[in-house]
């Protein structure tokens, strides 16, 4: 029993792909083994292995019996050496995922996947960000790039990365280059814009700087404090910029000279209303405005705009460019039709 004892310890100490390549080959072996002793009982390797995997995993059928000694004997071995080994191989198993589970909660692990979201800096606006995206696409694959010591969201389908924006290794674990966007917010309660803007600019820079190295376009949004920043971002070629507290100041004063206004804007920002704002693509039926205002009007969805250009509704008999970015208003169920 010492002697068993002292190979089992052993045994734990063994690199886990060599203790899986032993198991494997000892189970392999094993069931030629008895198939070898005992033929009448075992008639192929495939029975063997049959009875050798019922025993090491104490499961124990008994279909399959050996009735020599010497059959009986090698099952006896399969018992003592089988069932100890076989438990490790479990319990090396077991670990793996726990360790695989504290280095995702704590960021180390690299994101491989593709046409992700980026999320730069853990906020109570980055979280509402979060949840809306998944509300939108509920198949969205969101990385979170942060310097917490663990993950501050616990969503399954949420990739954290503990790291600094700035290091190259950190935007190759998050795998920017195949992002669909990356999205920078400022910390919660930031009292100094100007430092605030001037981290983001630090930032926003680092991803640029990698994109251009790697010859990738990287599609930016920017969270900005202050509007007269706006040049200084410009120049990193950020894609887009949502200014925090000139936004906020316009809805209030929309929502003074024309009441209810705040609460139509809230509630296309929102997907509580069932409907959203989506991006489409020119069909190549359409040749006019008009032929995509009546042709989505007819589908259930309002044409509003090609890009910020919302003056389309006075211009619907021109054509439309083959690099036209339009938008609409409808519900999911609706734009689905639509891109099809």
């Amino acid at each position: 029993m010492l002697l068993i004892l002292d190979l089992m310890k052993i045994v734990v100490k063994i690199k886990n792909m060599t203790l899986f390549f032993i198991t494997a080959i000892f189970l392999i072996l094993s069931s030629f083994i008895i198939h070898w002793l005992e033929p009448e009982v075992f008639v192929n390797p495939f029975i063997g292995f049959w009875y050798v995997m019922t025993t090491v995993t104490t499961t124990g059928y008994g279909d399959f019996v050996p009735q020599t000694t010497i059959g009986k004997l090698y099952g006896l071995f399969l018992y003592f050496i089988g069932i100890g080994l076989i438990g490790i191989v479990i319990g090396k198993v077991v670990e793996g995922f726990g360790v695989y589970r504290r280095l995702k909660e704590e960021g180390k692990l690299r994101f491989k996947g593709k046409d992700h979201y980026v999320i730069i800096g853990w906020s109570s606006k980055a979280k509402h960000t979060l949840h809306e995206i998944k509300a939108i696409d509920d198949k969205a694959a969101i990385v979170l790039i942060d310097q917490a010591p663990t993950s501050p969201d616990d969503q399954d389908q949420l990739h954290y990365i503990n790291g600094d924006v700035t290091d190259k290794e950190t935007l190759e674990k998050a795998n920017v280059l195949q992002a669909k966007a990356v999205l920078i917010f400022t910390k919660d309660h930031e009292l100094d814009p100007i430092s605030a803007d001037g981290k983001s600019l630090l930032l926003v820079s680092a991803i640029e700087s990698y994109a251009t190295e790697m010859k990738k376009d990287i599609y930016t949004i920017v969270e900005i404090l202050k509007e007269k920043h706006i040049t200084n971002f410009q120049h990193a070629n950020v894609d887009e910029f949502v200014l925090a507290d000139e936004a906020l100041s316009d809805l209030m004063a929309k929502s003074a000279v024309h009441q209810g206004s705040s609460k139509l804007i809230m509630k296309l920002l929102s997907r509580k209303s069932g409907v959203d704002l989506w991006k489409i693509k020119k069909n190549q039926m359409w040749k006019t405005y008009n032929d995509a205002f009546e042709d989505l009007k007819n589908l259930g969805a309002t044409l509003i705009s090609d890009r910020n250009d919302f003056t389309i509704l006075s211009k619907l008999q021109e054509p439309i460019p083959d690099q036209a970015e339009l938008f609409i208003i409808c519900d999911k169920q609706t734009y689905k039709k639509v891109i099809q």
